[in-house]
């Protein structure tokens, strides 16, 4: 089926047509806090198309190490049909997606909680997102308050392939210009049991020289600290690649936007906290995840300083526990807990802080010590990794 569109002569409108400034619009997104309601729900626009392209480009951009998301016979030989998605890059889609309607006017994100991967991303897949309010606390109209909301990724069949929960620092809208409507949510919210997941993977790895030599789950011990060799210094690239995943927040890329902000978000624009996740992520994936064949999920996870164009960020990761994975003898589950700091090395950062760098930032008020200006990130991960096969 098909329409015809006769639309006639192109002709020049403007200069006869008045000025009528009374009618000028100016449509805001995002939300202030007296705006986001507890149970309120949305459901975000346009969705977002992975292609083996912008797999590949997100998966060595952020310096993916694991094979799995940069070798499509190596996934094949693991089970997968396909390249995955990394599930770095379906976080920051899923994320970015929502920005729109419940972040774009946030001062903050404060915080990852109970992030869990639960079925992997193809070549052709299209990803869609909701948003559920959770919670919203208030500390007078004068000063910002936190939003807790659940966002949840679908594929185009309506699967759920990403959940999780974050806060959001926002302000209140005062006398500011209301924003624009999201469409009422009628449907059902899609939360999902993660006690579903399912991966397309045989019983016993296949031995492959394709991994790194040390990440077996046998190599890893609780109470192991690994220093990640590299840095990785930003650019102005960062705005470009906030686009790219489709994250909306003008703090980002708005030059104007970012001056008019007061404190320390004022100035150039902050690099979006995903883009620096997954930089931090990959600069440890040679000696943590380069043999995992599942993003488990993450939790507890903090920026707890902004980064900018000119910073170098670096990561450590600390080894929390080694477990064997229920229903299967194959593989094991490793948790740790990755830390990014930014102009110093991981490893002057590790002599210079000690284990103070393993502490949460927002605890250390309680304990008498001083916050790590340097200090940029920490989250938990759960990785499901191979054993190493007999003979290797």
């Amino acid at each position: 089926m098909s329409i015809s569109v006769e639309p006639g002569p192109q002709r020049e409108r403007a200069p006869g047509t008045p000025v009528e400034l009374d009618r000028a619009r100016h449509p805001q997104y995002g939300r202030y806090l007296d705006e986001l309601e507890p149970g309120q729900v949305f459901e975000h626009p346009r969705g977002f198309t992975f292609t083996t392209t912008n797999m590949l480009d997100f998966a060595r951009i952020f310096m993916q190490a694991n094979p799995l998301y940069l070798n499509r016979q190596f996934a094949r030989e693991l089970g997968f049909p396909d390249l995955p998605a990394s599930p770095q890059m379906v976080f920051n889609v899923v994320l970015s997606l929502g920005v729109q309607n419940d972040s774009e006017k946030a001062i903050a994100n404060l915080g990852y909680y109970d992030v869990e991967f639960l079925r992997p991303v193809y070549h052709g897949d299209t990803l869609r997102a909701f948003t559920r309010v959770l919670d919203r606390k208030d500390r007078g109209a004068d000063k910002p308050g936190i939003a807790t909301i659940r966002t949840v990724g679908v594929n185009q069949d309506d699967d759920v392939v990403l959940q999780y929960e974050r806060k959001i620092m926002v302000g209140w809208r005062g006398e500011r210009l209301p924003t624009t409507p999201a469409p009422a949510f009628s449907g059902k919210f899609p939360d999902a049991d993660a006690s579903r997941l399912a991966l397309p993977l045989a019983a016993t790895p296949p031995p492959s020289a394709l991994g790194g030599p040390n990440t077996w789950f046998e190599d890893f011990c609780a109470g192991d600290i690994v220093v990640h060799a590299n840095g990785r210094t930003i650019t102005d690239e960062h705005m470009a690649l906030t686009y790219l995943v489709g994250n909306s927040h003008p703090l980002h890329f708005d030059r104007e936007y970012s001056r008019a902000q007061s404190g320390k978000m004022s100035g150039e624009p902050i690099v979006y906290g995903g883009l620096v996740f997954a930089w931090l992520e990959g600069l440890a994936s040679r000696d943590i995840s380069e043999r995992s064949v599942w993003e488990l999920g993450f939790t507890e996870g903090y920026h707890t300083q902004p980064a900018f164009a000119g910073d170098t960020v670096g990561a450590l990761t600390r080894i929390l526990a080694a477990e064997d994975a229920p229903g299967t003898a194959g593989y094991g589950i490793v948790t740790s807990q990755l830390i990014g700091v930014k102009n110093l090395t991981a490893r002057a950062a590790l002599d210079r802080f000690g284990e103070d760098l393993f502490i949460k930032e927002n605890s250390k008020r309680d304990l008498g010590k001083d916050k790590i200006p340097e200090k940029i990130f920490e989250i938990e991960r759960r990785l499901l990794i191979p054993r190493r096969p007999m003979g290797l």
